[in-house]
């Protein structure tokens, strides 16, 4: 019982040494797939007059997602996919996918989604799927557009009541 209380104790010191610099070391992939897998979710949800995916993190969100919650097998499906995806970008374009423009990417996705390749098409279901669930559950989307409240509905408790 002692040991319990002293570790409940110590759990707020351990956590609130998190912070976004921190969990970004958790990476498994490199610097320039990191940045290529910014701009695809930047181009799946882009920049309008609300902040676009990359701009929100759902890059390291899907990071974040495919290594703890992924087998071996999804990982290294993305980190091809996002090389695939860079190569084609070098080879028509003559630039890196996140260097690219912006219909050049859209195009470069576009393709990725209808390609007959099985990987492909799991690569970027997956990054769809996950940037849409980070993008959604991210903190300015729940508080200024979906409103969430942790604890809907409001209680009342010392109201006048009418007879009637």
């Amino acid at each position: 019982m002692a040991l319990a209380m002293g570790a409940l104790a110590n759990l707020p010191a351990w956590a609130s040494g998190w912070s976004k610099s921190s969990l970004a070391k958790i990476s498994f992939l490199s610097a320039d797939q990191s940045r290529n897998l910014t701009a695809i979710v930047e181009t799946i949800i882009p920049k309008t007059d609300t902040p676009g995916a990359g701009e929100l993190g759902v890059g390291e969100f899907v990071q974040k997602m495919v290594k703890d919650c992924y087998d071996t097998n999804t990982q290294t499906n993305l980190s091809g996919g996002i090389s695939n995806l860079d190569e084609q970008s070098i080879q028509r374009f003559g630039k890196s996918f996140a260097d690219a423009g912006k219909e050049q990417r859209l195009t470069l996705l576009q393709e990725a989604e209808k390609s007959t390749d099985a990987s492909q098409k799991a690569f970027f279901g997956l990054v769809k799927n996950l940037t849409i669930q980070g993008y959604m559950s991210s903190e300015y989307v729940m508080t200024n557009i979906t409103h969430y409240e942790l604890v809907p509905a409001r209680y009342h408790g010392c109201v006048p009541l009418k007879k009637g």
